[in-house]
This record gives C-alpha cells, structure tokens and sequence, in this order.
C-alpha cells in the first residue's frame, strides 16, 4: 500500500509540474486527499477549465485518490486556503474518519470533519455539501502549527501589545483553548503569517517582506518559548527577542555584525533543539539560548565565524517545523541538526573566555548527559585548564552540574530543588552582544488532568510564583552546622543527634563499598575522617529536610534513598577526578614513602587535590575520607618545608593521624628530619598531639610535651598561690633554685587532682623535671647520667 501511494503522489506532481504550478499538499490514510495550491505564472498556463474566469492569483483543489489509482477533483475554492489534517489517536485504524483545519487569508481557521462511505466499489464523502465545521480562532494575524503534539499556536492583535493564545486537539475530535499570553510586540501586519503549515515560495516570501519573524518552540520538560526578530535601526545590528514563558521574563539581543555584504540574509531563523533555542545567521553567528537555565547568560554559547558554521544552510532561508530539524525553504530538503559533541570539546579546548568555558562545559555536561569519554575529557581539560579560568570553578561547576544531570531524571520536580550551578551571579560580557532582560507577566492556562507537556510547563510555572531562586538547596546552613559540631567539646558528642549524623555518613559510605580493586587505584577511603563523616551526615540530614518541604508526595522511604545517592555520587565525582589524574600523571597506588623527594607528575595531582579542597571549601563538600591524608603525603614529598608549614598554618594541609603516625616512625632523626617532626607536632591538635606525639621517642619531643604540660597545669592554677612545697621528685634531689620552685608549683596542683593528660601516666611533674635537667645538660654541653 504504501508503494502505491507514493506513485500516486509523484504522478500527481509530474502533471501538475507540466503547467508550471506551484503545489503543496497534506494528506491521509488509506485515501489521501491532497490540498494544492497553484500560482499560474502566464493566463496561457491555466487549466482550460479555468481560461477566461477572472480569478484570484491563488486556487486550492480538493483531490481524492482512490485506492485502484485513479483521482477526482471534489472541489476547487477561490481563495487563498492552507489546510491541516488532524491526526487520531495513534494505533487507531480506522479510515473512514478524518478532521482537518482550514486556515483562511480571510483570518479565521475552522475545523472539518469528513466521513467517506465505500459503496459499490467507490469511496464518497457523506454529506459533502454541509460538511460538519467548528470555528477554532478568529481574527489572527499570525498562525503556527505543532505535528508532533497537534498544537496550533496563534496571534490576535491587541491596541498596544498582542495575544499569544494555543489550542490543543484531541484524539476523541474535540479541542479547547488552553492557554493565553500577553506579548509586548506590537502587529502592524494586514497579511496573515503562517508557520509550518506547508511552503510556498512565493506566497511566504511575499509574506515575509511585510510580518513579523515569529516561532514558538516548546521543550519535553515545559519549556516554552516565543522567538521573535526584531527592526533594527542600525544596519550592522540584528534584535532579537527570546520570550521564557516559563521562566517569566523576555531577553532582547542585540548583535553587532562583524562584516555586512549585500548578498547575505539579515533574517534571523530560529532552530529548536530542545535544551537550547538556536538563532543563527547564516555567515555571522550562531547563538544556542539554554532553555531550562536561561537566567545567565554564560549558559548560552554565542558563536561566530567558523564555529558557527553548520554544513549544508550557509545563506539560505531555513525553517525549524519539528524539534532538531530544519527546512532548506529554497531546495525543499529537509535536515537533521544536533550539536557535535567532538566539535563541542574542540571549542572547549580551544576557548580563550570564561563565558565561552562555561557554556560549553554546561552543554557538554547537561545536553549530553552523562559518559564516560565525555567526563573523562573534561576532567583532563579541567585539569590543564584551572589556574585560566577566573570567573568560576571548573570542578564546582563539574561536580555541581554532574550531580544535577544524574539526580534530576529520578524524580519529577527534582530539578527545581537540586543547584545546576555554584555561580550565584555572572558579570561578565559576551563580546559585540547586548542583552536587556524585561519581567512578562507569567501565561494563563486552562486545562483539567492534562499530562505531558502542559503538566510540565504548569510546574515551572508555579516554581516561578514560589520564587524559584529559594526552592534550590544551598549550604550556608549546613556550614554554620558543621562549624558549630567541630567546634564543640568532646564529651558533648554522643548525644542521640550525633549518633544519627554519623550514621548518615556510614549509610553513605557503603553505598560505595562495592568498588573493585580498579577503584582502589587512588588510595582513598581506608580510613576514618570524623570531620569528613560529620560534613557527610550534615548534608544528609539537611538535604533531607529540604527535600522533604517540597516533595512530600513522593514519600519518606524514596526521599531517603534519593539524599543517599546524591551525597554518594558526590564522593564518587570526587575520586572519579583523583582517579583519571592519578591514570593521567601515572601515580602508584602507594606514595607515601618520605625518604624520596616527589616527582613532576606528584606535584600536578599535588596542585589538583589543592583545588578540589578549594572547590569543596566554597561549597561546603565532603570528601572522601583520606583525602587529607593523600593530600598531606604529597606536601610532604613535594614542598620544601617552609611552604609545607605555611600550608598547614594556613588550612590548606590537614594534619591527620595516620600521615603524621607514619611520618613520625619511618622518617629517621636526621637533622633535616627533626626539624620537619617538631614542626609538624608543634602543630598538632591537642586531641591528635595526645595520640601520637609518644611514637617519637627524642628529646626534642619530650622538652615539647613538658612545655605544653607545664602550660595546662599553670592555666588551672590561674591568680592562686601556692603554699606547701613537695620536697620528693627525684630520687637525688637537685640543688636549682628555679627548677625547684617550678617544680613545687607543679606537684602541688596535680596534689589538687588536676590531671591533663590522664591518659599519659607518664606525663607528670617528674617528667618535666627530668627533662628539663637533661635539655639544660645538653644545651651547656654536659653528659647527662
């Protein structure tokens, strides 16, 4: 059967080609009806049915062909008219049926419906001479119609501004109007405007001269928008106005052209290509609007000159009739169009503005979505590329926009809570581009239980009322918290509280257990971080809460499940990166021999894990545990000792008990190395100092250990004097008057039961005396027996 159409239609359009007739058509099932529009050049090339009648410049034919190939002319209408059929509920059969518009240059457009009867081997319309007719839209000036989703969009002319209104068909043959929007544009077009309703050179191109260039494109997650070119008053520049219906605002653009020839168009043509709108200028630019974060502008790619370029449309006039398809309007072909994820990384590579780097690392990661190549090569670009970025953080926006592109798709409404980015604001400018940013008031709908697309751009709606910007999760919360947790005194920490932040962090933590070894190439996760597993238990807690605000109807067990994950794979994002730049620089497994200076590659990774606790600081990130420890090994054998102490006073070193326990036994007492042990215990956390400082078995050490015990003994005693000496500490006792009466101090507030370090029993006013004896021994050059 459908070989046989297909002959039928290119006969048909062989005959009328021998009469120089311009044609377009539409057509149905099993009997095709063909609308054709016909513009006789010369009286001599009319039909000669037709000879001698005064007609308008435009006929239309209703044409039937039966199955057994032979046509019928029903009906020929004086007047310009461009029909739609209607298409049924999908797996429907049944041919008999069908509805159509009817769009009149007269303004108006009508619906028909026609039953066609077979009796006695023929097919023939019932009722053919009152045909049952419903008026859908009146006085419109502008027209577009939706194939896909059985949508007509049109314009009615206000005083000052115009209407945007939408009907939407049904399968079961009825329709309504569903939604209404003001439009500052102002029509003052007399011809109607039509949009995907089939080409005709000359009509549209006659058309075009004279209305406005307007299209209205709609995305899968409830976006919608109006793109409209604008009158510019300066021959070099081209407007253009981008309507967010569902964002709630207009921008307008206006481009200053690098180079104006008179043979190039200066007609902007819009392409849907659902994450993004597309006006392009074929020559002169191309710029890709994001749909779903239109508020900055460092979220669209504005391209010029060669990268702008897309094969097969330089400087012809093209359409968008389906979503990643264009219309060759001058050859009739009709084309594919999608971004090139190899050229997108080229563009990345080669970008020399932040603006650039950041939307095309948002559009390699949200348009694109989530594979491995793809996240491969961008952390290898971020890794070579972050000291050139300065507007933003290349690994806050991976992290951020990775999480966002893995969660979103779980949940409906997800999106409208997870952050897409870290950047609270952007400044900055896109070269020979101006944009003006107007507040529209938001689109009235009018449907009841409609899914799809209208449930979805209702949604975005209603986020907009709600005042959007503060649904989205933010940590300024959950620093203030975790700060005040570090903070406290440690017997206050096993409150039922606590306990419930930690075992957060232990149900995180074995969602990533099920690594293999391969995972294992960086040596993270092998210890405990009480810190890290604070922050991680925190964020579970607080995104749990947040969740649970705004999206009750999915339920305690799910939203669980959805915070578990999100905290998790941020810890995967964070050893996905150690792990390709540990590939990349060739790493081992194990680095943390201290004896060995760090190579060029150690100092790389060294430099990376900097950032990546930069970027995890200004987000308030947890990492995975042992990341402080991986990052302080590397200081160690990278950093010559005065900058690795200033990183440590400085907070970008974290001293933790097992870099510092394995430093302290490996490392021998030469000169070089005492100096770096004493430096780094000096800077031990008491907590941290208690626990390791006895595995150094040196003077140095215990003179420090003496000194800090003499500290908290002399801060309990505050102003209050002492009266009773104690005359027995060692078993000669030494004849130095102000040992002595340290010593006496000392013993008499640990006789009051004052006890620092009760679990060193070691530590006590002997300890301090013997060495101090052996430390002033040694100082004057004497052996101490």
């Amino acid at each position: 059967m459908f070989l046989v159409k297909k002959f039928v239609m290119l006969a048909l359009l062989r005959m009328f080609n021998k009469i120089n007739i311009q044609y377009a058509c539409s057509l149905w099932l099993c009997w095709l009806f063909f609308f054709f529009f016909f513009f006789p050049l010369l009286s001599g090339q009319l039909p000669s049915i037709y000879r001698g009648r005064k007609i308008s410049k435009y006929l239309t034919l209703l044409i039937e062909i039966h199955p057994i190939n032979n046509v019928r002319v029903l009906k020929a209408v004086d007047s310009c008219v461009r029909v739609q059929f209607l298409y049924p509920v999908e797996g429907r059969n049944n041919s008999t049926e069908s509805r159509l518009l009817l769009v009149s240059e007269d303004k108006y457009i009508e619906q028909f419906d026609i039953h066609v009867a077979e009796e006695e081997h023929k097919v023939v319309i019932q009722n053919s001479g009152q045909l049952p007719r419903a008026r859908v839209a009146d006085d419109l000036i502008w027209a577009q119609w939706d194939m896909m989703e059985q949508r007509l969009f049109y314009v009615v002319p206000k005083e000052s501004r115009s209407t945007l209104k939408c009907v939407q068909f049904y399968p079961d043959e009825s329709f309504n109007s569903i939604l209404e929007s003001h439009l500052d544009i102002s029509v003052n077009d007399t011809q109607l405007k039509l949009v995907n309703f089939g080409y005709d050179h000359c009509q549209d191109q006659d058309v075009a001269s004279k209305s406005l260039n307007l299209q209205v494109f709609t995305s899968k997650t409830g976006g919608l928008c109006v793109c409209c070119s604008l009158a510019s008053d300066t021959p070099d520049e081209i407007k253009y106005s981008i309507y967010f219906l569902h964002k709630g605002y207009n921008k307008t653009f206006t481009v200053s052209l690098e180079r104006t020839e008179s043979h190039q168009l200066k007609e902007v043509a819009f392409m849907n290509l659902d994450y993004y709108v597309a006006a392009y200028l074929p020559g002169q630019f191309l710029h890709l609007l994001n749909i779903e974060h239109p508020d900055l502008l460092c979220y669209s790619l504005f391209l010029t000159g060669e990268d702008a370029r897309i094969d097969m449309l330089q400087n012809c006039s093209i359409q968008s009739p389906l979503m990643s398809t264009v219309l060759d309007c001058h050859i009739g072909s009709m084309y594919a169009v999608s971004i090139s994820d190899s050229a997108l990384l080229q563009f990345l590579q080669n970008s020399k503005q932040d603006s650039e780097r950041l939307a095309a690392l948002h559009c390699a990661l949200l348009y694109f979505r989530h594979t491995e190549d793809l996240e491969m090569q961008i952390i290898w670009w971020i890794s070579e590329n972050l000291s050139t970025c300065h507007s933003f953080d290349p690994i806050q926006e991976f992290i951020i926009a990775s999480l966002y592109c893995r969660m979103c798709p779980e949940t409906h409404n997800l999106d409208k809570l997870l952050p897409y980015t870290s950047l609270l604001d952007w400044i900055g400018i896109i070269p020979g581009v101006t944009c003006a940013t107007d507040i529209i008031s938001l689109p009235v709908l009018e449907f009841q239980n409609s899914k799809g697309f209208w449930e979805k751009l209702n949604s975005n709606l209603e986020s907009v009322k709600y005042a959007e910007p503060h649904l989205y999760y933010h940590s300024n919360v959950l620093r203030r918290e975790w700060r005040n947790l570090s903070e406290e005194r440690e017997e206050r920490r096993t409150t039922a509280y606590l306990r419930n932040i930690f075992e957060n962090a232990k149900k995180v933590l074995s969602h990533l257990d099920t690594w293999d070894s391969e995972e294992r190439l960086v040596p993270l996760f092998q210890e405990e971080d009480y810190q890290q597993q604070l922050l991680m238990g925190l964020m579970v807690a607080q995104l749990k809460d947040h969740l649970m605000r705004h999206l009750q109807y999915v339920g305690k067990k799910k939203i669980d499940q959805i915070v578990l994950d999100y905290v998790a794979n941020l810890l995967n994002l964070v050893h996905r990166i150690m792990k390709e730049v540990w590939r990349r620089y060739q790493l081992h497994s194990c680095i943390f021999c201290f004896d060995e200076r760090g190579s060029t590659g150690e100092f790389a990774v060294f430099h990376i894990m900097s950032r990546i606790l930069e970027a995890a600081n200004g987000m308030c990130m947890p990492l995975p545990p042992g990341f402080h420890t991986l990052h302080l090994g590397l200081g160690v054998r990278c950093l010559p000792l005065h900058t690795l102490l200033h990183y440590i006073d400085i907070g970008v070193l974290h001293l933790t008990e097992t870099c510092v326990r394995k430093l302290l036994k490996d490392l021998d007492d030469t000169e070089k190395n005492e100096k770096l042990k004493f430096s780094i215990v000096m800077r031990l956390p008491e907590a941290l100092s208690q626990k390791v400082r006895q595995l150094w078995k040196h003077p140095i050490n215990a003179n420090f250990i003496a000194r800090k015990y003499v500290k908290l003994l002399l801060e309990k005693l505050g102003n209050r004097q002492f009266s009773s000496p104690i005359p027995e500490r060692l078993s000669v006792p030494v004849e130095f008057l102000p040992l002595n009466y340290l010593t006496n101090m000392l013993a008499e507030i640990e006789n009051q039961g004052v006890y620092p370090y009760e679990k060193q029993d070691h530590v006590n006013v002997r300890f301090v005396e013997e060495t101090a004896l052996k430390h002033t021994m040694t100082f004057l050059g004497l052996k101490y027996s």
